[in-house]
């Protein structure tokens, strides 16, 4: 069996022009390799910049005019262009956005889950709406309410009912918990859990490496546009960290509250 996802030395860079017209290229991705398969929670690990989220915009092929791609992403081992990644957008693959700006502050929560559920094929798009909420804990109150009305995790379980209404088979979760309190992160972490565990393929990119070692079956560090090293979480707590080849993977690891903000003379990048 093929895994759902796989990208291979992905590389990404961008076309600007400078004063008398000059041309310059920008490297984004420089070599980005992940595989992620249904049942699993792949954890795309990386600080702000190193070229996750940019990823992301990949898969789904939504990326600007003026970008340059290679490399190879294949889905359920075929290879896609961006014309059939885009066609698998929202279908297929889902994107939960890093901002929670994405739902429509003049609209009711009921009235865009019911949207979701009619443009996912419903026929009963109020009842699915209610129905979907009230499994992740939601009840019907919440309908009646605006975005501004709603905590940082009740807008993620929103965005991410609004997101699988159409039965996805990959889901991307870019940056889904930053600023919630820790039981709220708990609830979206366990719910991309509950997700894979159903069946599909979840990555979760996150510049939070403890979380992410809770619920991940695989854990890939990308640093500087590339991918740098692809883990077990188990290697990250057996021996104190020290089955870890890179040192910024090793970095990352002793910087963690947990570890003391211990960073090694040796690991410093």
């Amino acid at each position: 069996m093929k895994p759902l996802l796989t990208i291979e030395e992905l590389r990404v860079s961008f076309v600007q022009y400078d004063r008398g017209l000059r041309r310059r290229e920008i490297v984004a991705l420089a070599g980005m390799d992940l595989t992620a398969d249904r049942g699993q929670v792949v954890a795309l690990v990386g600080a702000s910049g190193a070229g996750k989220t940019l990823l992301a915009h990949a898969v789904l092929g939504m990326l600007p005019p003026n970008a340059t791609q290679s490399g190879r992403i294949a889905y359920a081992g075929a290879p896609v262009d961006a014309t059939a990644r885009r066609r698998l957008a929202g279908r297929e693959i889902v994107l939960l956005p890093q901002s929670v700006d994405y739902l429509d502050p003049l609209a009711t929560i009921g009235r865009q889950v019911r949207r979701s559920a009619h443009l996912a094929g419903h026929a009963d798009p109020r009842r699915v709406a209610a129905t979907a909420l009230a499994q992740r804990g939601l009840g019907d109150e919440v309908l009646k309410r605006y975005p501004h009305e709603l905590s940082g995790g009740m807008t993620r379980r929103v965005l991410v009912t609004m997101a699988t209404m159409g039965d996805p088979q990959l889901i991307l979760a870019d940056e889904p918990t930053p600023g919630l309190p820790p039981a709220e992160v708990a609830t979206v972490l366990r719910e991309f859990r509950a997700l894979a565990d159903d069946g599909r393929a979840v990555v979760l990119i996150t510049h939070e490496l403890g979380g992410a070692l809770e619920i991940a079956d695989v854990v890939v560090i990308c640093h500087d546009g590339r991918t740098i090293e692809t883990v077990e979480p188990s290697a990250f707590t057996a021996d104190e960290g020290r089955r870890l080849r890179h040192p910024y993977t090793r970095t990352l690891w002793q910087a963690l509250p947990a570890n003391g903000f211990h960073v090694p003379e040796e690991d410093r990048c």
